[in-house]
């Protein structure tokens, strides 16, 4: 096993994210020391229960004093709040980061609250499930996923080298962007995909011809797979759409123009478009396999997601 990264991480937040976190700093030995914190003193037992860190409190500013790396693993609308509660109790030299998946707004919120000495570097690990809580976590979440980094002008090279390796260790890819290409680009392969998916559903539970028992006897079909995004985190998904607003309405409006041009092809019967479109957009779906983004097995890979191998 490799020598620590850290002294001690605080994990601030511990749903998905961070409970998986605590797993794989486990068993890599990232740190000598995991502390974690969280608002809820029924789930902040339950991480204890399950013997996530080496200690827990609900005070985020006693967990985070002394620690080499804070995490911070919140809804996006919590973030600055987070910043200001943490901020005085952060040690010079630290590295701070979050998980978020809007990357723009995280920085407006907690940029001018981080202390001069403290190294704050905003990162997004594109991994999950629908399922979220500490329970939800598991040590290979990350592995052979991209975790990206927005560095403000300022950063650190040698903090961001050593945030960079603490995610490779976790299993990661690291890539870096601009904040608002980040933020662009998520919302066309997360954030809207996962709008879509709340819509449809909701719209088949609303249709008054389609009753409720029908939509679960025949979601072995398609709708099963929409159901899945539609079931993640409500907090996080509104604090997604609230915090990344105009991307997501940018994504929206594409969507809108290319979904009418396919129900003009539907309407007029034009074969050679529904097949072209059809055709491209499953040389996508290989391409992401080719990519090490999905698994090429029956079912989509679904038992592998949730009956992940265990180290």
């Amino acid at each position: 096993m490799s020598d620590p990264l850290f002294e001690k991480i605080a994990l601030v937040g511990i749903g998905l994210i961070g409970s998986s976190l605590a797993r794989v700093i486990r068993r890599e030995g990232l740190a000598r020391h995991i502390a974690i914190t969280t608002r809820s003193a029924p789930t902040l037992a339950r991480a204890e229960e399950l013997g996530l860190g080496d200690s827990y409190s609900t005070d985020a500013k006693a967990a985070v004093k002394d620690a080499d790396l804070v995490i911070v693993s919140v809804p996006v609308g919590s973030s600055g709040a987070v910043a200001v509660d943490i901020a005085s109790a952060l040690k010079p030299g630290a590295i701070l980061t979050d998980v978020g998946s809007t990357k723009a707004s995280v920085i407006a919120q907690m940029a001018p609250h981080v202390p001069a000495g403290v190294h704050f570097i905003p990162g997004h690990p594109l991994a999950g499930t629908e399922k979220s809580g500490p329970d939800a976590g598991f040590a290979e979440l990350f592995e052979n996923r991209w975790c990206i980094f927005t560095p403000l002008p300022d950063t650190d090279p040698v903090a961001l080298e050593k945030l960079s390796e603490f995610w490779r260790r976790c299993g990661s890819n690291i890539d870096t962007m601009d904040p608002e290409h980040h933020d662009m680009t998520l919302a066309i392969v997360s954030h809207l995909p996962h709008i879509i998916a709340y819509n449809i559903v909701g719209t088949a539970d609303d249709l008054e011809s389609v009753t409720k028992s029908e939509v679960i006897k025949y979601s072995a079909s398609g709708f099963r797979d929409f159901t899945r995004l539609a079931a993640s985190d409500p907090t996080m998904w509104r604090d997604v759409c609230l915090h990344n607003k105009d991307a997501i309405l940018e994504m929206l409006a594409r969507f809108s123009e290319d979904l009418a041009s396919l129900q003009r092809a539907i309407r007029w019967g034009d074969g050679d478009k529904l097949f072209e479109m059809f055709t491209r957009t499953r040389a996508i779906r290989r391409s992401i396999i080719d990519a090490g983004q999905e698994v090429d097995v029956p079912n989509f890979g679904r038992e592998a997601i949730e009956h992940p191998a265990k180290g």
